[in-house]
């Protein structure tokens, strides 16, 4: 098994005003040659954003992007004529494909929205741009993988471009939980999103990620309630 650490307070940061955001991979004018990406994981941010702020229409291809709201609304609107608002329990996911172009915006005045943007290399270049958006249950994720993200066309989780598995659980605290690799060749990308836990054999706090690979299980035990974003994809494609 080999493991790559990635501390909290380690990870690239921007300030704009209306956006605050920490990058586990480099990205816009934070670069790290060590820290492009985790296998066909490109992109890790963890963003806020002001009341009645966001993302003006900018272009993107061949890139599966994955949206998961922490709190707060967030409006999107793409050139496919999808226009749709996603928040906390929702998984949203855009297969910019053959280009588009897309608009992310805090839906409130009032009030900030957090949430994750993540982007992965597709299986498959040049499809037809598509969007999806699912509401999870979270109540089913209680010491328990709950799958949000596959390469199967399923209703149980939202359909990927890659042979990836993304999955979330609330481990309460001194709880274990094991994961099994769906293919041995994958990597496994974990995110801290709250509390403290041993993964692997490792201490690992809130927002801290850990990259593992050669392995085909992985154990976690929570030290605190915690809660943890899994990435499963592969190291090369």
């Amino acid at each position: 098994m080999k493991k790559i650490i990635h501390k909290a307070n380690s990870r690239g940061h921007a300030s704009h005003g209306w956006l605050n955001s920490y990058h586990t991979f480099s990205f816009s004018s934070y670069h790290n040659p060590e820290r492009v990406h985790f296998g066909a994981l490109r992109v890790l941010n963890d963003d806020t954003v002001a009341p009645a702020m966001g993302f003006g229409k900018h272009p993107h291809d061949n890139m599966e992007i994955i949206s998961i709201p922490l709190s707060g609304e967030l409006k999107h609107r793409d050139t496919t004529g999808t226009e749709a608002v996603i928040k906390t329990g929702d998984i949203q996911i855009m297969s910019a494909g053959s280009g588009l172009q897309h608009s992310e915006m805090n839906n409130s005045r009032t009030e900030e929205v957090k949430f994750l943007q993540i982007w992965v290399f597709p299986k498959e270049r040049n499809i037809k741009p598509r969007y999806d958006q699912k509401t999870f249950d979270g109540s089913k994720r209680i010491n328990n993988w709950q799958l949000i993200v596959s390469p199967e066309k399923s209703t149980d989780s939202i359909w990927i471009n890659q042979d990836a598995w993304f999955s979330l659980a609330n481990l309460e605290k001194g709880k274990s939980l094991n994961y099994s690799l769906n293919k041995k060749e994958n990597g496994v990308y974990v995110f801290m999103l709250k509390g403290d836990a041993v993964v692997a054999g490792e201490s690992l706090n809130t927002r801290d990620g850990m990259g593992i690979s050669e392995a085909e299980e992985i154990l976690f035990t929570a030290d605190t309630d915690a809660e943890i974003l899994l990435m499963e994809v592969p190291l090369s494609f």
